[in-house]
């Protein structure tokens, strides 16, 4: 027959409408759905930050330095180039409030500001007044504005005074809206805006203190920022000039987004792939209540290709209904809700309709819905009309072709390619995407154990005079049981659940049983060469106090690896972007553990050697003798490297990528950092204390830093737990699916039953019975999995000791063994409605 006569048929059978494939639509449409909509939030930010990428950096480009203000030969170049320049001084202090003989204290962002800032956008205060008025100097104070967070906490009101450094301040305005906070990266501290010629009584800005200095320049229209960007780095290539423009106004953000969207759509393909389960199953229905049809056509002369054609055409077009509507889902929501979404933004996003993201999520499901149908499509083709015809129960259990399985693997591999190709991060997607595949299969040797577990229990001796348990047991474990559809489509979501539980549960709890014990309480940095002894003596004399370290303490880039630009050779390894804290010691951390190499003696004054920290050396490809440039203050030092040393970040205490020999740095304007451990009630004594006696210097509270990350990664948890929610939607889909593709088999079997005698209650109890244990196995196969990932996680990402959680793990279990109770039981009701002989009548 031809491809026409094929066509007509699915035609004709098509019209009879979507009866067993509204669950094969709902998966398609969630699946596509949830990965088109993550791409248009991500594209849409995007789109944002480039549109608006000279508002969020403050400029048309920016030249920035640490520790320093640009010199005389710099101040020239950005003075010819910009049209108008603009110098900001950004750095952390600590707000001082006195109220009598009470002293509170908050950390703040401070941003000194000229007169020309902002160059794009406008400051938003409350009370709605110009910033050059708030900032203005009134009854001999220079005015400031603050962030409303610290207003708040520090209880201030609008014309009260605070303290930085050794500089009173007047509260003009809350600051409502920065136009360049986007871009001026992650804070300790709520903002607080100053004028930059305010700051000279303070004390804060200081040779050797923490400070950066951005130059924001407006340049001419036709100005080339290719061309800019080189001949800043080539005349300014030795002084630590670091660039940046408004093609990327945030590139750590963007880098953000490109990363959790890439995951958020890892997680998406998983749910895409449970939809899969259910669209394979919905095939498979379909294909068996067809079994009349097939055999009539193969009757009447109807070859394989023909069969395989008229239902692949049926399919293919409903593909395509489930894929649009799934793209058109993925489109609108994100529309609909953009205004909630913007709002919750610290940046701007263009949400319009994007083709790249929908066109991505239409291949996915295409793919997808090709990996699934191929196979039960394919044994369909090869079955004799007289076997389909003696199947009563409308099972098809032939093996396909070989050329079906060789397609089917071509497919998988095509999807593999494709994610990795769209993916921003290759490597995450093709590992995450074969974490799937492998997770599939864990789940399909689970649920054939399963079964095989089930028929033995159902002859075993434990569940003798138990009737209902062994009719649970004898179902899952027989023909026709839902124990692999159940398995798949609900494992991959509970498992994402329970990796997200077990991390979470696990991070807490290091926080809430390892901080007290091992941290310190306080950072302090910005401590002057003058004021270290008394620092130290003060702090040393506090009861509360138990321990006090400190180190020497200033700024580098590392410019060049043997004599190569250090980014050709470690890529965007995060020890190369930006600047990184610098030190230099005589005598080995006594919190590190040298593994390669010598330590350089106490009097050594030769040629400048480094000390660099072992695991980030191998992840960059560093070795004993490789030579590197760190430009300090403007200065290149280059430098041998002498030893590797072992070092452990996790514990908070004083620690550096970076160690020098004192001679390599000798004359370097610095200050000292220090740690002090202390219980917690001592802290806001000592805090207090301190910032008395040491105006200048800024205080940094490891619980406040560590709650400001901990609310970071709960939001990414929250946003992962959205996706695993989409795919256990989809997952229940596929359950109700399977449910009700079983009515007709458990409706035969109920009216089996009720003619031997069995009551409504015994068969509705053994229905409840092998719904909870598939869920239970399911959610146990996907605690399992999810534990192991969590324990990588932990163990070797976080480097924290994992402790297995039992109360999430129970939730993971009830959960799974939930979903399969409800959905068996909306399925369960019309087979134990129905009359035994009405049924028996109909299968003769």
């Amino acid at each position: 027959m031809s491809l026409s006569i094929a066509t007509r048929i699915a035609r004709r059978e098509l019209r009879g409408g979507l009866q067993g494939f509204r669950i094969f639509l709902a998966c398609l449409l969630l699946g596509v759905g949830a990965i088109a909509a993550v791409g248009t939030v991500r594209v849409s930010i995007e789109q944002g930050l480039q549109q608006e990428g000279a508002t969020i950096l403050g400029g048309d480009a920016e030249v920035s330095f640490t520790h320093r203000s640009a010199g005389d030969e710099e101040q020239a170049w950005l003075a010819n180039t910009a049209n108008v320049l603009s110098e900001i001084i950004d750095f952390r202090s600590m707000v001082v409030l006195q109220r009598g003989e009470t002293i509170e204290t908050g950390l703040t962002q401070v941003k000194a500001v000229d007169n020309a800032y902002p160059l794009y956008g406008a400051v938003v205060l409350k009370p709605d007044i110009p910033l050059a008025q708030a900032l203005a100097v009134k009854d001999a104070l220079p005015g400031a504005v603050m962030q409303k967070i610290l207003i708040d906490r520090l209880g201030l009101k609008i014309g009260d005074r605070f303290r930085l450094g050794e500089q009173e301040f007047r509260l003009a305005a809350a600051l409502v809206r920065e136009p360049d906070s986007a871009g001026s990266g992650f804070g300790l501290g709520p903002r607080t805006i100053v004028a930059t010629t305010a700051l000279k009584q303070s004390g804060l800005i200081q040779p050797g203190s923490l400070f950066e200095v951005h130059y924001r320049m407006l340049l001419a229209k036709d100005a080339n920022l290719d061309q800019l960007k080189s001949q800043a780095e080539e005349q300014f290539s030795t002084r630590g000039l670091r660039w940046r423009d408004s093609r990327n106004g945030a590139p750590g953000i963007q880098l953000f987004v490109e990363r959790i969207a890439s995951f958020l759509v890892i997680v998406g393909l998983a749910g895409l792939a449970v939809g899969g389960v259910g669209v394979s199953a919905a095939v498979r229905s379909y294909l068996g209540g067809k079994t009349a049809t097939i055999a009539t056509l193969k009757t009447l002369g109807a070859d394989g290709r023909t069969i395989f054609q008229v239902y692949m055409i049926q399919i293919g077009v409903l593909t395509i209904l489930g894929v649009g509507l799934g793209v058109a889902f993925g489109a609108l929501v994100p529309l609909a809700f953009s205004p909630l979404i913007s709002a919750a933004l610290p940046i701007p996003a263009d949400f319009t309709l994007h083709i790249q993201p929908l066109f991505q999520a239409a291949v996915y499901g295409f793919l997808t819905a090709t990996l699934f149908t191929l196979w039960p499509l394919a044994k369909a083709r090869d079955i004799r009309a007289a076997s389909l015809f003696r199947d009563a129960a409308g099972r098809i259990n032939a093996w396909p072709r070989r050329r079906y399985v060789l397609i089917t693997g071509l497919v998988l591999a095509t999807l593999i390619g494709v994610v990795t190709g769209f993916s921003e991060i290759p490597k995450l997607a093709l590992w995450a995407t074969g974490g799937i595949v492998a997770a599939l299969l864990l789940l399909m040797l689970a649920a054939l154990g399963l079964r095989k577990l089930a028929g033995w229990m159902g002859r075993s001796k434990w569940v003798r005079g138990k009737p209902a348990l062994r009719l649970a047991f004898g179902a899952i474990g027989g023909p026709g049981s839902e124990a692999i559809p159940v398995v798949l489509s609900l494992g991959l979501g509970l498992t994402v659940l329970a990796a997200i539980g077990q991390i979470d549960t696990n991070l807490r709890n290091a926080i809430a049983r390892d901080l007290p014990a091992i941290a310190p309480a306080y950072f302090f940095i910005d401590i002057q060469k003058d004021q270290l002894d008394p620092f130290l003596t003060l702090a040393r004399s506090d009861a509360g106090v138990t321990q006090v370290d400190t180190a020497p303490m200033l700024r580098g880039v590392i410019t060049r690896i043997n004599d190569i630009p250090a980014i050709e050779v470690a890529g965007d390894h995060w020890v190369i972007r930006g600047d990184r804290g610098i030190t230099y010691a005589e005598n080995p951390p006594e919190n590190s553990r040298i593994t390669q190499g010598e330590w350089w003696p106490v009097d050594y004054t030769g040629p400048p050697l480094i000390s660099f920290a072992e695991e980030e050396a191998n992840e960059i490809g560093l070795k004993i003798g490789d030579m590197l440039t760190v430009n300090i203050l403007g200065r290149d030092i280059t430098a041998r490297i002498a030893n590797l040393r072992a070092v452990d970040f996790s514990d908070a205490s004083i620690n550096f990528v970076v160690t020098m020999n004192p001679a390599a740095l000798a004359g370097a304007p610095h200050s000292s950092i220090a740690t002090v451990y202390a219980s917690e009630q001592a802290e806001a004594g000592l805090l207090r204390t301190m910032m008395k006696q040491f105006p200048n210097v800024t205080a940094i509270r490891v619980r406040d830093a560590i709650a400001r990350v901990s609310k970071a990664l709960n939001g990414i948890a929250a946003a992962t737990s959205y996706a695993a929610a989409a795919t256990l939607l989809t997952g229940f889909a596929v359950l109700i699916g399977a449910a009700a593709a079983g009515e007709q088999a458990r409706t035969f079997e109920a009216a089996v039953l009720k003619t031997i005698g069995a009551s409504r209650w015994r068969i509705l109890t053994s229905f409840m019975l092998r719904a909870a244990i598939m869920g239970a196995a399911a959610g146990l196969v996907a605690l399992l999995a999810g534990a192991v990932v969590a324990w990588g996680v932990i163990s070797f990402v976080m480097g924290a000791s994992y402790q297995f959680d039992l109360v999430s793990a129970l939730m993971v279990i009830a959960g799974g063994a939930g979903a399969t109770l409800l959905s068996g039981l909306a399925f369960a009701w019309r087979p134990l409605s129905a009359r035994p002989a009405h049924i028996l009548r109909m299968r003769e």
